[in-house]
């Protein structure tokens, strides 16, 4: 197991926005942590009341957000415009190229959101839109938000990146077995838990390469997200 602790991301502050990055982003370059697998953003973004990014194009990336406070309203050039909320995941496979913005309509509250992007295992794609609500789901439990062929009511991308989600309250516990050959990227999005003994905060993540079971069990209350990679 590897840890990356919070304090050691890049960090930017703009004012509107306060962005922590996990891997290498924009201003951010860090040779030692480029992405890992296909893994290659999670970027922890406050956007202040009002403000928001303007629209901007995205190509061949596989783009997941996850809101954890506050409300995002998202438009495209596909023709998608929604605000979406706690709980809720937005994806889109930019493929062949789309256009968005994202802006937060509070005019009080910022927004807490993480978004991820996951190279794609195929270029050139139609782009493609899909919202999943996470709000009601249980905690305790691990629910799969994507995988390589949508399984499981999950999110079908493209590339074969399974990626989990509990919400966990004081004591609360899951188990996640990884196969053989694959590889998992732990990223606690808020709260404190132990994975296998050692003790993570928000914003931690840690890798594991080779051990065969992932036990997360919540020290505070806590929401983690979990991506099981080959």
């Amino acid at each position: 197991m590897k840890i990356r602790k919070a304090n050691e991301r890049g960090h930017a502050e703009h004012g509107w926005l306060d962005s922590y990055h996990t891997f290498s982003f924009a201003d951010y370059y860090d040779p030692k942590w480029m992405g890992y697998r296909s893994l290659r953003v999670i970027n922890d973004d406050l956007v202040m009341p009002g403000q928001g990014f303007g629209t901007h194009p995205h190509r061949d990336m596989e783009i997941i957000t996850y809101i954890l406070s506050g409300a995002l309203e998202h438009k495209d050039s596909m023709g998608n415009g929604r605000v979406i909320r706690p709980g809720d995941v937005q994806y889109m496979a930019a493929g062949t190229g789309v256009k968005h913005s994202e802006f937060n309509p509070s005019t009080t509250e910022a927004v807490h959101l993480l978004q991820i992007w996951i190279q794609p295992d195929a270029t050139g794609v139609n782009p493609r839109y899909q919202e999943k609500s996470l709000k009601d789901e249980p905690s305790g439990t691990l629910h799969l938000v994507t995988s390589k062929t949508g399984r499981d009511d999950s999110i079908a991308i493209h590339q074969d990146a399974d990626l989990w989600l509990a919400k966990l309250d004081a004591g609360q516990k899951v188990t996640h077995k990884l196969a053989a050959g694959r590889h998992a990227w732990v990223h606690v999005a808020e709260g404190e838990l132990s994975l296998n003994g050692k003790i993570l905060s928000g914003g931690d993540a840690a890798i594991v390469d080779a051990e065969g079971a992932l036990e997360l069990s919540a020290t505070k209350p806590a929401q983690v997200l979990l991506f099981d990679l080959n």
